[in-house]
């Protein structure tokens, strides 16, 4: 694979498909781990950060699954390249700075990525399209056994897996489902849900993860701890949450259509219309429109827009994807022009 293929393909998360993909977009599964013969990224020299580079390089040449997957070195890549990565959930914002020594594995259809000497030496991240936690999960651990049989994990019996930040010491794991959930906000239910997710010790952030606020009705629901906890709790605590969020998404989905059907019905259909009308559009405008269209495609209302070229287009309207189209630097004002024609293009095409 090539990067230009790369960011023009499908990723396999935005596909639409699997088990309640109108309300869980993806499910990802990230392990933390280091390498025991080297300190940690931040604290490690040059020459040492070359040997995880090195070391790992050498691992995953060995393992099946990533032959034909695209390596690329961090500081060979160009500003916009990386941002690229970044609006796809290939690579985390810290993973861009200081990219001397670090470099990222992108495997077939974007469902792995490997991210190498982030805050951690590995960050490996399984993503899927819909509510699939427990194969995510399976694929990860083959993954994580594959090169474990060919790296020196850094790992206590008493602790677990050792890890950057103390909260992701134990299994390193993070588990996390993107959800979509415009019938929560309507009804102004969120904020209850919201809240009682974080008594439960997990947190929820925006569509592009940790630093991120919630826009276009889009959360990403993940576990916070990880010491104390085996995989498969924090993976079935996430999963018993997540059909509890699927229930109320679909509560309020049902309550809305049966008592307020013409004023969804108004709000899908004026979304519609700016989308398809509009000169400018932000990219905070788009997403929270294009949840409104997601919505409407969901609840049966709209039948000629496809479900997976919706959750692409998300994508495609980020500002490193549209110049990287335009194959030039874009001011603000001239993103949201091509934002607004590259909408109109694919909704009426």
């Amino acid at each position: 694979m090539r990067f230009e293929e790369l960011w023009t393909q499908t990723g396999e998360w935005l596909k639409g498909s699997g088990p309640n993909a109108d309300i869980v977009i993806s499910s990802r599964i990230r392990l933390a781990r280091n390498l025991a013969k080297y300190p940690f990224p931040h604290w490690a020299k040059p020459a040492q950060l070359e040997g995880v580079l090195s070391d790992f390089e050498k691992a995953y040449k060995e393992v099946d699954y990533f032959k034909g997957a695209l390596y690329l070195r961090m500081k060979d890549l160009f500003g916009i390249d990386k941002q690229i990565l970044l609006e796809r959930h290939l690579i985390s914002r810290e993973h861009i700075t200081n990219p001397e020594y670090k470099s990222v594995l992108i495997g077939d259809r974007e469902i792995i990525s490997i991210m190498v000497n982030e805050e951690d030496h590995l960050r490996i991240q399984v993503l899927q399209s819909g509510f699939n936690i427990q194969d995510t999960w399976k694929l990860t651990n083959k993954i994580d056994d594959d090169l474990d049989k060919r790296l020196d994990y850094a790992y206590s019996t008493d602790l677990g897996y050792y890890t950057c930040c103390p909260t992701n010491v134990g299994t390193g794991l993070r588990a996390s489902c993107m959800v979509h959930l415009p019938c929560l906000v309507m009804t102004k239910q969120i904020n209850q849900l919201l809240n009682a997710i974080t008594k439960l010790g997990l947190t929820a952030r925006g569509f592009f993860g940790e630093g991120t606020e919630a826009s276009g009705n889009f959360f990403q629901i993940s576990n916070q701890v990880t010491l104390g906890h085996s995989e498969e709790e924090i993976i079935d605590n996430l999963e018993r949450l997540i059909r509890q969020v699927i229930d109320y998404e679909n509560a309020a989905r049902k309550s809305l259509l049966a008592n307020q059907k013409q004023l969804l019905d108004d709000k899908i259909s004026r979304a519609v219309g700016i989308l398809k009308s509009a000169h400018l559009m932000t990219s905070e405008e788009a997403l929270g429109l294009l949840s409104e269209v997601r919505l409407g495609i969901d609840l049966g209302m709209i039948k000629d827009i496809n479900i997976s070229m919706l959750n692409d287009l998300i994508i495609q309207i980020q500002p490193a994807h549209l110049q990287k189209t335009e194959e030039k630097h874009l001011s603000a004002e001239e993103r949201d022009v091509k934002r607004a024609e590259l909408i109109q293009s694919k909704l009426m095409g």
